[in-house]
């Protein structure tokens, strides 16, 4: 079991890496965020004192979202303290909600949502895809990262309110001057 973890781990590494290198981000930043990412998951598998697979982890540039949910206050402030101890967190964006399981559909529903608005980014010629990070949550779409200028922040928040079944967005992104103070 511990095997399989470890080996689903550094795959899912592997994968960042190579979607980090993809980005205009500075491979250093990339391989940090990563190993942030990746040690912060490690903690969350190892504490079985709470249910963590509703919480998704988001990190761009030593910010780390928090989004999704945990049953308990208990879960929710715990999820918190060990997000500050991997290396490379600079910030900590709390979006977790306490509350029940999400249903299946939902799941289904929010993967959906989270697939469909990469590939508009990704085919949109203002936004930057690589520059910006989704999570998806009950409907509720969360992004992170950093944006040229006000009008491709603008444009993203338009396409990801545009979509069907999201119910609110959330958004972290910075402007490239504000981001870089």
């Amino acid at each position: 079991m511990i095997r399989r973890a470890a080996f689903i781990v550094c795959l899912g590494v592997a994968a960042a890496s190579a979607a980090g290198c993809a980005s205009s981000r500075a491979l250093d930043q990339s391989v940090s965020d990563i190993g942030a990412n990746a040690e912060l998951k490690a903690v969350l598998f190892a504490d079985r004192s709470q249910d963590y697979s509703d919480v998704d982890i988001t990190m761009y540039e030593g910010r780390l979202m928090l989004s999704g949910g945990v049953r308990t206050e208990e879960g929710r402030r715990r999820l918190i303290e060990n997000a500050w101890k991997a290396n490379g967190v600079k910030q900590v964006i709390d979006e977790i909600f306490v509350g029940d399981k999400t249903p299946f559909a939902q799941g289904v529903e929010d993967g959906r949502i989270d697939a469909a608005l990469r590939a508009k980014f990704i085919n949109d010629g203002v936004v930057k895809s690589g520059r910006i990070k989704t999570s998806v949550s009950a409907g509720v779409v969360y992004l992170l990262g950093v944006a040229p200028d006000q009008a491709s922040l603008d444009r993203a928040i338009d396409i990801a309110r545009g979509m069907s079944g999201v119910k609110a967005v959330v958004s972290h992104i910075l402007i490239a001057d504000a981001a870089a103070n």
